[in-house]
């Protein structure tokens, strides 16, 4: 019963103010908080807020949530372990080689993305280049600008 005053209470506050917004000449947010304030009344009268408060003072239903937070929380375990590449078992870690998609399938050596420059020798390391860029083009704008 006093979910159903509330509500009244703010839909009829919420006609208030529509009404105040409509007096101002502000016929389209007047209509819009109009809208909203009838909310209230229409779930009331649906019997939704009953429902509503029937199930939140209801120990069952908490315990039904709890068990869906419980399943939803194995999931997105599971879903992670899985992502991460980590075996839950030595067989599973065996199939998990052979199935496409999986990390341990497309594994490559870590130099495998380095580009090729042509023939060096295996005991020669290639010199960082030097920065001889060249800055003229970008020297003559700066002078061009005055800086």
């Amino acid at each position: 019963m006093l979910a159903e005053t509330i509500c009244s209470a703010v839909s009829v506050a919420g006609l208030g103010i529509a009404a105040v917004t409509a007096y101002r000449k502000r016929f389209l947010a007047a209509t819009r908080i109009a809208a909203y304030a009838l909310v209230p009344v229409a779930l009331v009268m649906t019997g939704f807020v009953e429902w509503v408060s029937g199930m939140v003072f209801d120990p069952t239903v908490w315990a039904g949530f709890g068990l869906l937070g419980l399943s939803w929380l194995l999931f997105v375990t599971t879903r992670a372990i899985e992502r991460r590449g980590l075996p839950a078992s030595e067989e599973s870690g065996k199939r998990a080689k052979k199935v496409k998609g999986s990390p341990a399938a497309g594994a490559v050596a870590p130099t495998a993305s380095a580009p090729s420059l042509g023939t060096t020798r295996a005991g020669s390391q290639t010199q960082p280049a030097a920065p001889a860029e060249d800055f003229s083009d970008i020297e003559a704008i700066l002078k061009k600008h005055g800086i």
